[in-house]
């Protein structure tokens, strides 16, 4: 049992990480394992219903550091070649505009500070 207080503060934060990533680690094996039993079907709708689905918690998981990118990278290619192989098709997803920047209204010109001269 830690003694130090910063010690027991990281034995707490460790134990709600560790909660934290199992519930994503549960979400993806289980969003995968419904993957296989689509496949395990043959309905190319529910197939790549089933893919979306596995690959947004492949997502997920990556971008909160429970799997390295590689290996989402990875299984999202192995899922999309084991949908295409089962003759779902290819899910189209529409790419997100980049939100347009207004222009900050100019209302006055800037005013320049003098530079003191007490510099040599």
């Amino acid at each position: 049992m830690p003694i130090i207080k910063s010690a027991k503060k990281r034995v707490k934060v460790a134990a709600k990480a560790n909660t934290r990533n199992s519930r994503v680690r549960r979400s993806l094996r289980g969003s995968i394992k419904a993957f296989n039993a689509a496949l395990a079907s043959g309905k190319p709708a529910l197939i790549a219903k089933a893919e979306r689905d596995a690959a947004s918690a492949i997502d997920v998981a990556a971008k909160k550091n429970v799997i390295h990118k590689n290996k989402a990278a990875r299984k999202k290619s192995q899922i999309a070649t084991a949908a295409k192989a089962a003759g779902a098709k290819p899910s189209k997803v529409a790419a997100k505009k980049a939100p347009v920047k207004k222009k900050p209204v100019a209302s006055k010109p800037a005013v320049k500070k003098p530079v003191s001269k007490t510099r040599k």
